[in-house]
Order: C-alpha cells, then structure tokens, then sequence
C-alpha cells in the first residue's frame, strides 16, 4: 500500500474551530475579497439566534429537551434547525430581555430582537452604549430596529433601568454583551451585569449569542466569571474556548451555525485549531472473515522496574483491547514471573536476571523490536541510569517500528539524559500535564492555564506528534493545527488510565495508522470507553483495567452494523 493509499483509508473528518482572530478574519475577507456585506451576515447570524431558540424552547414545551450526547455541542448542531413555521410553539406574548453590548455582539442582539418583535413577543434592549454611538454593522441593526418599534433603554444601574418590575420575571434573557473578541478581565460594570444574567437564570432561560459574555474564546475559561447559558448558537464555527469540557457549564448546549461565509475563505485562511467528533470512529480499522493474530499487529511494551509491574501490563491490556494480535512486555529478567502472573493475555520477554534494567540484555531487546509493529516504551520503566540507556538505545535503533513514549520514558527526554532528537516523526510522546510541564521547564499550573501555547511550544522542538493528555486533550506536530478532543470523564481520573491510552495508541500504530491518526483515535476512544463507565461508575472508584476493558464496547456503540 502507497503512502497516499493509507491516508485515504486512515482519513479522519476533522470539523475547523477557528481561533477568534481568525475567525474574525473570515469575516473581513468574507467582506473585503468577495463583498459579501457585514450587514448580512450579521442579519443571517441573527436569524440562525431565532431558529435555535425556537427549537429550544419548543422542545421545552413539549419535554422532549436536547441531550447533550458526547459533549456540550448539541445534536445536529452543524445542520439548521426547523424554521419557526415547522412547530406549534410560537413567540407571541413571549417576554424577552436582551442584553446588548457595545460591538458587534451587540448588534446580533439588535438584529434578533427586531425578528422577536416582528414574531409577536413581548421585547427590551438593554443597551450599554448611547445608541449613537453604535457604527458599522451593529449601527445599521440598531437603527433598523428602533424603525421597526423594538423598545431600548440604557443598561444603567441593574435593575434600576428596567421599566417596571415584570422585566424581573422575563421569559428569556439573551446575553448579546461580549462576543469571542473579548480578552483580558471583565470590567465592573460588565461583571454587574453577566451576574445580573445568572441571577435571572434561575428562573429563565438564557440564550448567549456566539460566546457566554466573560468566557475566553481560546481558553474556554470565565476571566473571571462568564454568564452560565443555557444554550449558546455561535456562527459558523465553533471555537476553542467553547468545546473545551470546561466551558460546558457556560455555553450550555452549543449550537454551531451557518452565517454564509464563502468556502473559499476559509479555505484561504485555514484554521489552526480543528476538532473531532464521534464520526472519527468510522476510521477505526475493519475486522476481516481472514484475520489472524499475526496481521493484526505485534505490540511490545518495554517497561515494568521494581514495585511497576502493574503499567506495562496495563499498556498491554490497553493494545489488547485496542485490537493487536500479540502484545509482548518486555521487562527485567527477574520480574518477567510476577508479569506473566498477573495475566496470561500477554507474552513476557525477560531481560536478564536482575530485578532491575540490565544493558547488557538488550541485544535480546532489540531483535525483537526490530520484528514488531509498534512499540510502547515507558510504562513503569523507573527512572535509573540504565533504564535511560534502554530507552535512548531503542530509539536510536536503526529501521525501528514507530514508538509511544509514556509516563517513565519522558523522564530521561525532560532531563536531557535522552536527546529529544531521537524522537522520529513515526512517534508519539503522551505526557499528562506533570510531564509536560517537566519536557518545557514550566509548572504544571503554567500548562494548565497555557495548555495550546505549551504543546505549540513542544511540537516546535520535536518532530513526533504529542498528545497533551487532560479534559480535552490535545493532539499536535509540529506546523500542524491543535486537535481537540472534546470529551472529558471523571473516570478517567485514575492511575494508570495513561497507560491503557498508551497501549491504546501502540495498538493503532501496529495496524498501520499514521501517527497522528492514531494519537487522536486513541485519545478519542479512550474518553469514550472513560465516558461509557459513567453508567456503572457515576461516582467513579472504576479501575484502570475496566478503562481498557471499556474500550471494545465503546467502538461497538459506533460500529455501522450496531
């Protein structure tokens, strides 16, 4: 098979999530290269605001509700929703306060406002600049607006600028005060206000415009705090900040729509960041009637040290049940015993007779890595000198199967005991936030807060594709986009769930994925077999080995047949 014949059966469907500026840049090439009006899209991303809420609210009514499945994104969120006309619910009489911000946030409220109106409900902006002070795109919806009756009044001090006290109890609150633009910290008087939102969202339902006001667009973090909506519709992509696990408090359900931007542009401004959804599993590789064990895939997993043992078995039962034909752990000479006992699925290959890693065993070592598909190195290997020699004389092998280096094995790479040079594009390196913060030289709360900027940083020093292991983790190489993997479980919360992820991703590098298909379908899988748990483990206290035995019964809830 070509190298081009195996990307094609090894494609994955990424879904673009731009970052705000450049989302931002689509829209002024929208406008400036093919003249398609901001007003416009603004009108289109208005109407897409009314269809998402009638679907919310009539799905309320009639109780069917919206599961949020995998994620916060809500089913079907890439398609439209019914038009208005489609359902018995209707607008008229429907109390709606909207809260409008100074930029273009704002006049998607405006414009929304005005088709509430013209629907029969019951409207008020509240408006945090003089309205003549609103330009461009927003000014043209706000003076339209106010033609057509829509009623404004300054936001003021909340909630001495409402009317009368009924607009205490709206029916709806839209939240149309800062878009996916907005940095830095909000200010007090915007503060007042995304609280005020909270408060009223006990009692109604809070629709936020594009991004919950306070919530970084990149980060998917409050800065420092952010409205709490029950739905969010955001335009024309989604972005980071808004699929990432931790901002599914804030965006609620997220409802990503169409506002006309021309293909072309975004195919002119590609997006670096992109993201995966559970159609990425259909790339998973087919059982065949003529398989066997040895066109399966052979996995070897180098590790195991005094009182580990339990990793390499776990990243074997990991490439197990990721579907490799044969699994070998490869371990000091003098616990291959306490190995082979745990569990006769793997085969052992003793090293020596010492309890620890022996150098002068790794002829052995090396002729079978050399006769394997993949290797996974590091799980429970120890941190000793002559575990270091193992790791950076297995990687300088000449002619090597592509390699996953976990947990023990970034060790040596973070200390310059191993040269990060000896890292191929062929590997993958899957440090958890700890190690990564070791491989940069930062904290781990400096990863945390940075985690896109961190793997950036890495991806630009080492050829290998990482995986930034978390609640949405990242997979990237260097000049490539940030994939997002958008799930989180709490069940994954565990030691040892690394190592079924590296085994995982050694047993999808053995059947021949690309690396950086197999980092993101290991990833992927992985949460959902974590996800797939919290039906029996809702409160956690699963192990790490029910994790990798997850995984077989998270692929077949996606296979065609099933």
């Amino acid at each position: 098979m070509t190298p081009t014949d195996n990307a094609a059966r090894w494609h994955l469907p990424y879904i673009d999530v731009p970052a705000p500026e450049e989302m931002a840049a689509w829209d002024r090439a929208a406008s400036a290269d093919y003249g398609l009006r901001e007003e416009i899209l603004m009108e289109n991303a208005s109407r897409e605001a009314l269809h998402v809420l009638h679907a919310e609210l009539a799905a309320s009514v009639t109780g069917t509700g919206t599961n949020t499945g995998a994620n916060n994104v809500a089913p079907g969120a890439n398609t439209n929703t019914p038009r208005p006309a489609s359902s018995p619910f209707s607008f008229t009489g429907l109390r709606v306060l909207l809260f409008m911000g100074g930029g273009n946030n704002g006049g998607d409220a405006a414009a929304l406002a005005r088709h509430l109106h013209d629907a029969g409900a019951e409207v008020l902006v509240l408006h945090t600049r003089p309205l003549g002070g609103y330009r461009g795109a927003a000014g043209y919806h706000v003076r339209l607006a106010k033609r057509c009756g829509v009623p404004f009044r300054p936001a003021g001090a909340w909630p001495r600028s409402l009317p009368d006290p009924r607009w205490l109890a709206p029916r709806v609150v839209v939240d149309g005060l800062l878009g996916t633009g907005f940095t830095g910290a909000l200010r007090e008087r915007e503060a007042a206000l995304v609280a005020a939102i909270n408060e009223l969202a006990d009692r109604a339902f809070v629709l936020a415009l594009d991004i919950p006001s306070g919530l970084g667009g990149l980060t998917g973090r409050p800065r420092p705090d952010a409205v709490r909506a029950h739905a969010t519709v955001t335009f024309e992509a989604a972005k980071p900040g808004q699929v990432l696990p931790e901002a599914a408090p804030y965006t609620g359900r997220l409802h990503v729509r169409p506002i006309g931007i021309p293909h072309a542009v975004r195919a002119r401004h590609p997006a670096s960041y992109r993201m995966l959804d559970d159609t990425c599993l259909a790339a998973l590789p087919a059982t065949t009637p003529c398989m066997h064990k040895g066109t399966a895939g052979h996995v070897l997993v180098v590790g195991g040290s005094e009182g580990l043992t339990g990793a390499p078995l776990l990243a074997g039962l990991g490439a197990l049940r990721g579907g490799a034909g044969l699994v070998t752990v490869a371990c000091p000479g003098g616990l291959a015993a306490e190995v082979k006992a745990a569990t006769p699925d793997v085969m052992t290959l003793p090293l020596g007779e010492r309890r620890a890693w022996d150098p002068a065993a790794l002829p052995g070592l090396l002729a079978l890595a050399a006769r394997c598909n993949a290797l996974v190195i590091g799980p429970g290997m120890g941190r000793s000198p002559e575990a270091a020699e193992v790791l950076s004389t297995l990687l300088a092998l000449p002619g090597r199967p592509p390699a996953v280096i976990d947990a023990d094995g970034l060790f040596p790479l973070a200390e310059g005991l191993v040269s990060l040079d000896l890292v191929r594009e062929t590997d993958i390196v899957t440090p958890h936030p700890g190690e990564m913060a070791r491989l940069a030289g930062l904290t781990t709360a400096d990863v945390q807060r940075g985690r896109a900027a961190t793997a950036r940083a890495f991806a630009a020093r080492c050829t290998g594709v990482l995986v930034l292991k978390g609640a949405g983790s990242l997979v990237t190489r260097r000049d490539r986009p940030i994939t997002i993997i958008p799930l989180a479980a709490p069940t994954l919360a565990v030691a040892g769930s690394g190592d079924v992820l590296s085994g995982l991703a050694g047993a999808l590098l053995a059947q021949g994925a690309p690396p950086e298909v197999a980092a993101c379908l290991a990833a992927y899988l992985h949460a959902k077999a974590g996800q797939l748990l919290l039906h029996d483990y809702p409160a956690r206290g699963n192990t790490p080995s029910e994790i990798a035995d997850a995984i077989p019964r998270a692929r077949k809830e996606h296979l065609p047949c099933c």
